[in-house]
């Protein structure tokens, strides 16, 4: 008996929290500002690298509002192993000042706010709501886009939002955040972009439709 796209992902879902019971941001981070400022320096740009560059910015600038004073020069000079260095310090500095000037140095926690901010998009405003304030959350980053389409829970579609969009309907409100860091923790493992997918050891293997089911 065939069973629906939901039911499926509900199975999937409960294969990957065995497969990975912990599930968190592989970015490190204290403080919700530290968050916004390291997926903005993520983008093109492993988590890795990111978490390495952080602590040369944070020695420099330990706080919201010192980093709010800095120059866009200043921050760039720090940032630029992330790559893409001017938009991402120029985002960075708009983002702290928005965050000091509109907020008394608050991380807003609501999603449009968010939104409104300098260089955060859909992406990075689910991650704040999810990991900071424990909110529904589910963050289309590029391992979620390409493992949910290779898993058929969407039908070859790449762009972020209709993505989320079509995500919404298929997975429970508070497992969504959670299941967004487990996909990253698979892709990265087993079902890899740039290496052939380890299919034969997945624990989705039975679920997915790359594989034939």
């Amino acid at each position: 008996m065939r069973i629906s796209k939901k039911q499926r992902t509900l199975t999937i879902i409960e294969l990957l929290e065995q497969a990975y019971p912990v599930a968190q941001c592989s970015l490190e981070y204290d403080e919700a500002w530290k968050l916004l400022v390291s997926v903005r320096l993520a983008a093109q740009c492993t988590d890795e690298r990111v978490n390495i560059v952080v602590k040369d910015l944070y020695q420099q600038y330990p706080t919201l509002s010192d980093l709010a004073d800095a120059t866009v020069e200043e921050i760039e000079k720090i940032v630029r192993p992330c790559g893409l260095g001017k938009s991402k310090a120029k985002d960075i500095h708009a983002c702290m000042n928005v965050l000091m000037k509109q907020y008394h140095g608050e991380v807003p926690c609501d999603f449009e706010s968010l939104l409104a901010l300098p260089g955060v998009g859909r992406k990075s405003a689910n991650l704040i709501m999810g990991d900071v304030f424990g909110k529904p959350a589910i963050v289309t980053d590029t391992h979620c886009i390409r493992l949910v389409n290779r898993l058929g829970l969407v039908n070859q579609i790449k762009d972020p939002k209709k993505v989320e969009m079509e995500l919404w309907k298929l997975i429970p409100k508070e497992k969504g955040n959670d299941f967004c860091h487990r996909l990253v923790y698979h892709g990265r493992a087993v079902c890899t972009a740039r290496t052939t997918p380890k299919c034969e050891t997945c624990c989705l293997n039975q679920v997915c439709k790359k594989v034939g089911v």
